[in-house]
C-alpha cells in the first residue's frame, strides 16, 4: 500500500472498532492487528489511538455538517419544506453512516469539546434558529424563543433517529415513514403554537426550612 492507502485503511479499521467498543475499549494493538500491521505503523501515522480517533471524529463531523448545510440552503417554498429537508438529511446521515453516528452519539467528547455530539447538535440548531425566528416574527410569536425551539426540533430528530437505527430489526418503519412522523409532530405542533404558553399544573414555591 502507498502511505495514503495505508492511512485510509487504518482510519476505516479504527472507525469500526471505535463504533463497537468506544475509545477506551479499543487498543492500538487491536487496530494494528485488524489492519495487519505493526503498532509502530499506527503511531507513525497518527501518534497513537487518540490521534486516530480525532481524525475519525473530525471526518464524521464534516460529513454531518455538510449534509445539514446542503439541506438548509436548498431553495425551499415554505418552512415545512425546510423541516422536511433537515429531518431527512439527519436521518440520511444516520442511515448511511451508522458506525460514524455511533461514535458521535456515544463518546465523541473524548476527542475534543468542539466535537461532542451535544455541541454538534447545538451547531445544527443554530443554523435553524434564524429561519424559525423569521417565521415567529411573521406569526407574532416571540422570536427570542426561536433558539429554544431549534434545540427542541434538532433533539427530537436526533433521538428518534438513534432509536430508529438501534431498533431497526424490531419494527417495519422505513426512513420516509419515520421522517413523515417526525415532521407531523414538529410541523403541526408548531402551527398551533400559542404566543404565551402556560402550564396546566403549577408548583408551589418551596417553603424555607425552619430551624
Amino acid at each position: 500500500m502507498t502511505r495514503t492507502e495505508r492511512r485510509e485503511q487504518l482510519i476505516e479499521v479504527a472507525q469500526g472498532l471505535f463504533a463497537e467498543r468506544g475509545l477506551e475499549g479499543t487498543s492500538v494493538e487491536e487496530i494494528a492487528a485488524h489492519a495487519g500491521v505493526s503498532k509502530p505503523v499506527v503511531y507513525e501515522h497518527f501518534g497513537g489511538k487518540e490521534g486516530l480517533y480525532a481524525v475519525v471524529v473530525d471526518r464524521e463531523v464534516r460529513t454531518l455538517h455538510d449534509a445539514i448545510r446542503t439541506a438548509l440552503t436548498t431553495p425551499r417554498a415554505n418552512p415545512r419544506a425546510t423541516i422536511e429537508l433537515g429531518t431527512l438529511a439527519l436521518l440520511d446521515y444516520i442511515d448511511d453512516n451508522p458506525t460514524g453516528f455511533r461514535i458521535l452519539s456515544r463518546d465523541s467528547s473524548a476527542s475534543a469539546d468542539d466535537n461532542s455530539f451535544a455541541t454538534i447538535l447545538s451547531d445544527i440548531a443554530s443554523r435553524v434558529e434564524g429561519l424559525l425566528a423569521d417565521e415567529f416574527t411573521k406569526r407574532n410569536l416571540d422570536p427570542d424563543t426561536a433558539p429554544l425551539y431549534a434545540q427542541m426540533l434538532v433533539g427530537l430528530v436526533a433521538l428518534a433517529g438513534q432509536w430508529w437505527i438501534d431498533t431497526r430489526g424490531q419494527h417495519s418503519l422505513d426512513k420516509p415513514t419515520v421522517a413523515a412522523h417526525l415532521v407531523n409532530l414538529a410541523w403541526y405542533g408548531m402551527r398551533n403554537l400559542r404566543a404565551e404558553p402556560t402550564l396546566l399544573t403549577s408548583r408551589r414555591p418551596k417553603q424555607p426550612l425552619t430551624p
